[in-house]
């Protein structure tokens, strides 16, 4: 362990000297956005010029020098905190990475001295009326919404008594990308007056007060942009935003907060329970006087801005892991989308945070900022502050409110050290929920050794539609105006400053959270987000916070039930669950006899009962808050029409793959039981990927229309008639039936041919006999037709590959894998789904035959196994799009993908496969994935994909991704989601178009062809006995590509969707293009010509190859389409 650990030091102290090396060209050129994920770039070693580091020679007495007390110290912390020396090099490094220079602090310093001089120069202004606004020039507007307007109170400008710089710059925790500064202005005693607490005085005030300094500000050549945005969003509390001039506009936002003079506001007139806004004059009616917490509140934070920082600062000081740790906490926060926005939890609250648990003794000041990350995040999510609210004041001062006021008061509390402010009061219990729900699943991928925590937590981002299972978005906030009505929420309203988003969202989620009950693990929304304006607009109205979405993350085991018990029906309770559900609610009879309140959801399909949540969602929120479907737009399942096979609105599949593995577990048992074989059979084993709830789409029971086909008397089995469309494809399931060992097995292995041959013969004649099935039998199989399926029955003998020489071949390693897919659908419902629209997607680009079945099922399976930092989906939509991101994210080159498929790999096999990677990459395939039984080779992408077309999809993915999110984050927008899965043609040298007619899967197109063939096959339901066999796996576009393929597979390569595509796409090799060399025997596809008088070369010859093409293809072929013209030779 010290060996290695030197080792790290000796790499840790180069490293240090390689950045100081390149720190100036660093302050040059600053990274402005959050660290994103890179790969390390070589460096080629040259000669070192002067002024570069050198190596040092050390002599034996420094080489060997025991290390010191510091170095101990960090090894050993390294060793027990850190899971690998690894992380904390990656924590140092994206500390560096966020942290302010010192040459822009200088810069930003100067810019804020600057301000200062500016801001005491701003001219007073006369005395006039709070309603009298006249003096504002007409090309500044008053950044508050004044309803009602008028309002009693004088105002006049007077310079700031004090200009003080407040909040994370001062402290260090500032982090890159979005560098602010906040300044407090101090309004002198002379502008405020004695009853400003009430009726929005001081927020008029202040903005009055703003707006004057934004007039006057604007005019300067020093600032870039002078605009307003409201504090958190929180439109009672606009603030002034400044940014410099010319290149260095992006450098910084100086924020600037009017606030009031200390010791103005009596603190007891602003406690929680007390009113400050009069019904008289909110509503113009008079009324009871309810209290206004959050609008006290909203005052009461003006006044503690310096104390809070003074509190912060000695928390800090002589603290660097405590700076460090606020700045990795925002990074986390950031990832989340939990930093900004009305209930936001910003960096102030964060460091407020931690400052608590200093000051509980819970953080020490030795910890670094790594410690003091993990301490948080424990300390987020083993306490509930929606519950149990914790105050950072020591005072014991019996006249401050409590505790329990303040949960009185507000759903979230964290009271300031002043024992007045909470600063968490715009806050909803779900968000907090969330907060608490994310720190658990980070602390257990921080002590998860196998995985990269750091990548993982610190650098993954996780938008809200990839991270919950259904979404949905309120187009238009306006309706919860409507809302704040029919729940009575006038009270709410008012301590809100009419701001009925804010008002409504408490009781909207409470609500939804009632109703969805068991159904989901976690119900969160996201921010409602206040724009910037310049200072010549009008405020935005709190319409203008565009839409609202809600994440829903489902339980598996309960969020498809259509039944909702409630209460007997003589209980008390029952008439409270009929008031909540309305007019879904019935009485029932159970089977114990009980007689209830129930709801039942109508639902049939599987895909119906995924989307049970959303019909849950439209009823409570039509009935209880007045708000109709069509403001609604639920994203649950939109990308499920794409494994929706055939015209009637039937289910995904689901329902047709059971209905499959009946009938298979059916056949088993018959040839379990066969009587009259030689041998028994050990193990029945399906390998098609119905078998284990995979195939996109699932063989549908079809009986042959005799009127298509002609029948061959002699071999009982029927040909297409070639005037009609080719018939349906009817695809054989493979079954592999094992057969026990003995010693009259033979050596030789075309002996064992012939034998398996025989036992094809055998089994094929059995069945006919003993369960009446019609059976054809062949050399390598023995097709057998059952209840309109075609199963296609192999032996194995379990000596074979030995005696064949043979490695252990992708089918070999089959009958492990199938059994534990199959147990993942059973815990994972949306497996089947997320595995089906992968390999759609896959296919849809044309990449059929570049990536194996197998493999896009284990890299579905890798996002239930190891969903890290998500959730395992619970919708087969949420799992397509981590799917595309993992395509997308993950770092082929480096890494392998290990897929701990019955969790038999322990941490030391974890090592094992990544050191033999490691060893060996530059012969392994290029997408690595390892699993239990195969955790060298790569079985599955052995052949396939190759670097180019890995590459190929890697760049389709992104842009799927990115498609697709915003589409489906855009309420507004079209909701097309096939919209990923039409191929982009223009990358392929040559189209070949198709004729539909005899295209066999033509209907499990993307897009569903307008007019489609009957296809020679009756449902399985049809009165018709089927004594002959139908035409089994025949899908003559596959036959076309591979004679394309024999032909001219050293010329170009093929793509073809085979979903029903209607085109093929050739890509010519480039290597194909170069001149060759004259050699009769090498003629084929290519064409005399000549360099020079003595050389004859040969080249393709490209009109006669797309005449081929047409030749091949006759009667399948539609056109030939040449697109471009890179044959140029």
């Amino acid at each position: 362990m010290i060996g290695s650990a030197w080792l790290l030091i000796g790499l840790f102290i180069s490293w240090q000297a390689f950045d100081n090396a390149e720190g100036d060209m660093e302050a040059e050129e600053e990274n402005q956005d959050l660290p994103k994920k890179g790969k390390a770039q070589g460096r080629k070693r040259a000669s070192a010029p002067d002024g570069v580091v050198k190596p040092v020679k050390l002599s034996r007495a420094d080489l060997y020098k025991p290390p010191t007390n510091e170095e101990l110290n960090q090894l050993k912390e390294t060793e027990n905190l850190f899971h690998s020396s690894l992380l904390r090099l990656q924590i140092e490094e994206l500390l560096k990475e966020v942290t302010l220079k010192e040459k822009k602090k200088q810069k930003i310093d100067a810019f804020l001295h600057e301000i200062n001089a500016l801001l005491s120069a701003v001219p007073e202004t006369p005395e006039t009326d709070l309603a009298d606004q006249s003096w504002l020039p007409k090309d500044v507007k008053v950044p508050f919404l004044q309803v009602p307007f008028s309002v009693k109170g004088k105002f006049r400008f007077l310079p700031p008594a004090a200009v003080t710089v407040v909040g994370s710059y001062l402290l260090g925790t500032c982090i890159k990308p979005e560098i602010n500064v906040d300044v407090a202005l101090t309004m002198p005693r002379a502008i405020l007056q004695d009853k400003d607490n009430l009726n929005q005085r001081y927020h008029r005030k202040r903005a009055l007060y703003l707006a004057h300094i934004a007039q006057h500000l604007s005019k300067e050549k020093l600032f870039g942009s002078v605009r307003f945005t409201y504090m958190n969003s929180n439109h009672l509390k606009p603030i002034l935003l400044l940014q410099p001039q010319g290149k260095d506009e992006k450098l910084v936002t100086v924020r600037l907060y009017a606030c009031p003079a200390p010791g103005f506001f009596k603190p007891s007139r602003l406690y929680p329970s007390k009113n400050n806004v009069r019904t008289a004059w909110f509503l113009e009616q008079g009324a009871a006087e309810p209290p206004t917490p959050h609008y006290n509140n909203s005052i009461l934070c003006d006044t503690g801005l310096e104390s809070n920082l003074l509190f912060l600062a000695g928390a800090s000081a002589g603290f660097p892991g405590m700076r460090d740790g606020v700045a990795l906490l925002k990074v986390w926060l950031h990832q989340r989308e939990l930093d900004k926005g009305l209930g936001c939890l910003n960096g102030f609250v964060a460091s407020m945070l931690v400052a608590y648990l200093v000051a509980k003794h819970k953080i020490s000041q030795g910890m670094s900022g790594y410690q003091v990350l993990r301490s948080i995040l424990q300390f987020l999510a083993t306490t509930d502050l929606s519950a149990a609210g914790i105050s950072l004041s020591k005072d014991a001062d019996s006249s401050l409110p409590t505790l329990a006021d303040f949960h009185q008061a507000f759903e979230v509390v964290l009271v300031d050290p002043s024992g007045l402010v909470n600063l968490c009061a715009d806050m909803t219990a779900s968000k907090y929920k969330q907060v608490q729900f994310e720190a658990k699943r980070s602390m257990e991928v921080l002590d998860d050794s196998t995985v990269d925590g750091f990548q993982l937590l610190l650098m993954t981002p996780k938008p809200l539609i990839r991270t919950f299972d259904h979404v949905f978005h309120l187009k238009h906030v306006s309706k919860l105006q409507g809302a704040c009505k029919k729940m009575q929420l006038l009270n709410e309203l008012m301590d809100r400053g009419g701001n009925y988003v804010a008002a409504a969202l408490p009781f909207v989620t409470s609500l939804l959270a009632r109703g969805l009950a068991e159904r989901v693990l976690l119900l969160t929304h996201s921010l409602p987000q206040a724009p910037q304006w310049p200072i010549s607009a009008e405020p935005p109205k709190h319409k203008d916070a565009g839409h609202l979405s809600f994440g829903l993350l489902l339980t598996p085991a309960f969020a498809a039930s259509i039944l909702e018990r409630g209460p007997e029906a003589d209980r008390p309770e029952a008439a409270e669950f009929r008031k909540f559900w309305g007019e879904k609610s019935e009485l029932r009879r159970f089977q114990d006899g009980a007689i209830c309140e129930a709801v039942v959801w109508g639902a049939e399909t599987m895909c119906q009962k995924r989307l049970i949540p959303e019909q849950i969602v439209q009823h409570l929120l039509w009935l209880h808050a007045a708000i109709p479907e069509s403001s609604i737009r639920y994203t649950g399942a939109v990308l499920e029409s794409v494994i929706r096979a055939g015209r009637e609105p039937a289910g995904t599949g689901e329902e047709a793959m059971v209905s499959i593995v009946r009938s298979y577990d059916d056949l088993s048992r018959k040839l379990w039981n066969l009587e009259g074989l030689p041998l028994t059979v050990t193990a029945v084993q399906g390998t098609h990927p119905a078998l284990r709830y995979t195939d996109v789409f699932p063989p549908t029971p079809m009986k042959p229309d005799y009127s298509y086909h002609v029948r061959i008397k002699d071999k009982e089995s029927l040909l297409p008639l070639p005037e009609k469309p080719c018939p349906a494809y009817i695809a054989p399931m493979k079954v592999v039936c094992h057969m026990e060992g003995s010693g009259q097995w033979p050596q030789d292995k075309e002996a064992i041919k012939r034998v398996k041959a025989a036992f094809h013969l055998c089994l094929a004649e059995l069945l006919s006999q003993q369960h009446q099935l019609l059976c054809r039998p062949a050399a390598t199989h023995a097709d057998v037709y059952k209840d309109g399926y075609i199963f296609r029955l192999q032996v194995a003998y379990h000596r074979e590959p030995h005696i064949l020489k043979e490695v252990v071949t992708p089918e070999g390693m089959l009958k492990y894998r199938d059994t534990e897919e199959s147990q993942l659908q059973q815990q994972h419902p949306a497996f089947s789904g997320t595995s089906r629209l992968a390999k759609r997607w896959v296919r849809a680009q044309l990449l059929s035959d570049s990536l194996s079945d197998e493999c896009v099922d284990l890299l579905a399976a890798s996002l239930f196994l190891h969903p890290a930092p998500f959730t395992p989906p619970s919708s087969p939509q949420v799992g397509f799009l981590r799917f595309l991101h993992l395509l997308m994210a993950f770092d082929w080159k480096n890494s392998p993908l290990i897929v701990n498929l019955n969790a038999d790999l322990k941490v030391a096999d974890y090592t094992e496969i990544r050191n033999a990677f490691v060893a060996a990459r530059p012969h392994l395939p290029v997408m690595f994935i390892a699993t239990p039984r195969d955790k060298r080779s790569s079985v599955w992408t052995k052949e396939r994909p190759s670097a180019q077309i890995l590459q190929r999809l890697l760049v389709l993915a992104l842009e799927s991704l990115r498609a697709l999110e915003e589409q489906l984050a855009d309420p507004l927008g079209s909701q097309d989601g096939k919209m990923v899965f039409r191929p982009p043609l223009d990358f392929y040298d040559i189209l070949i178009h198709l004729n539909a007619k005899q295209i066999p899967r033509h209907l499990e197109g993307v897009d569903r062809p307008a007019k489609s063939f009957s296809r020679g096959m009756l449902k399985s339901d049809a009165l018709v006995t089927t004594l002959i066999f139908p035409v089994v796996g025949y899908d003559p576009v596959q036959c076309y590509l591979q004679e394309l393929r024999e032909a001219f597979g050293d010329l170009a390569l093929f793509f073809y969707d085979s979903h029903g595509g209607e085109v093929i796409g050739v890509l010519w090799k480039p290597s194909s293009f170069e001149p060759q060399p004259f050699k009769a025997s090498n003629m084929k596809g290519r064409m005399m010509a000549s360099l020079s008088r003595e050389e004859l070369v040969t080249v393709p010859n490209v009109e006669a190859i797309l005449e081929d093409f047409e030749i091949l293809g006759e009667g399948l072929v539609r056109s030939v389409e040449a697109r471009t013209e890179k044959w140029t030779i």
